[in-house]
């Protein structure tokens, strides 16, 4: 690589790192946060702030500290209206939530990972929520549990760090009990896990599944631990029947 495209790939290197900040704070940094953070010279992270200020893709407050701009939404509309399964699972959410008023989800695994992609609040004061995009450890969640049934137990002792197995609240869990419930949450079709990252919460997820059958992301709801035996029942009947109504269209040969 010569020195003009090192130097290019640098920058490159440092938008991306300036981007994953603003969204790990989700919240405005200042020059003196971002210079810290990205580990990136003090002159480059003003230069290029500048430059993506002047694009629209971040924007500067009155007292100095950025944050995305109105393009960057711009851009995130136009990949959900272009991926079908965002587009259609959106719906899907939108009227999970409208009839049982509870938080429901899009969520996938990212790399060694899991995160929410799509997310609908209940409109009622107290609801259960993750923020979009942020990852969390695998085995914290229903999602991860049904996402991994088609692996081995070596390619999942691979795949998630040790320090994953460790709650929040410091209960750490077993491989062989996770392996356990994986391997059940695939057998079943759907899963659910009670009191794992928050003591109070219910996750249940089930698969949405691609044209070779693998599941490739999870519709899920999230809902308190005390929600009544039958609206539970219901729910879930519908999050499995909605999943398999988006997993149709990517089933198609």
């Amino acid at each position: 690589m010569s020195a003009p495209e090192s130097s290019r790939a640098r920058g490159v290197d440092r938008v991306i790192g300036i981007f994953k900040q603003l969204h790990i704070a989700r919240r405005p940094l200042t020059m003196r946060e971002l210079i810290e953070t990205t580990g990136a010279p003090r002159s480059s992270v003003y230069e290029l702030v500048t430059i993506l200020a002047e694009a629209g893709w971040l924007e500067t407050a009155a007292d100095g500290s950025v944050f995305f701009g109105r393009e960057m939404h711009y851009y995130g509309a136009d990949y959900a209206m272009h991926n079908d399964l965002i587009s259609r699972a959106h719906q899907t959410i939108l009227g999970l939530v409208r009839k049982y008023d509870e938080t429901a989800q899009l969520c996938m695994l990212e790399g060694d990972k899991y995160t929410v992609v799509l997310s609908e609040n209940s409109a009622r004061p107290f609801n259960i929520t993750s923020d979009i995009g942020v990852k969390v450890p695998i085995p914290w969640t229903a999602t991860g549990r049904l996402l991994l049934g088609h692996l081995t137990d070596e390619d999942v002792h691979a795949l998630i760090p040790d320090e994953d197995y460790l709650l929040d609240d410091g209960r750490r869990i077993a491989f062989d009990d996770f392996m356990r419930d994986v391997r059940h949450a695939a057998a079943q079709g759907y899963c659910c896990t009670e009191g794992l990252s928050m003591s109070f919460r219910l996750c249940m997820a089930a698969p949405v599944r691609d044209r070779t059958g693998l599941p490739i992301a999870a519709l899920c709801f999230m809902t308190a631990r005390d929600t009544d035996p039958n609206k539970r029942a219901a729910m879930l009947d519908d999050l499995i029947a909605s999943a398999k109504s988006l997993s149709q269209p990517l089933m198609r040969t």
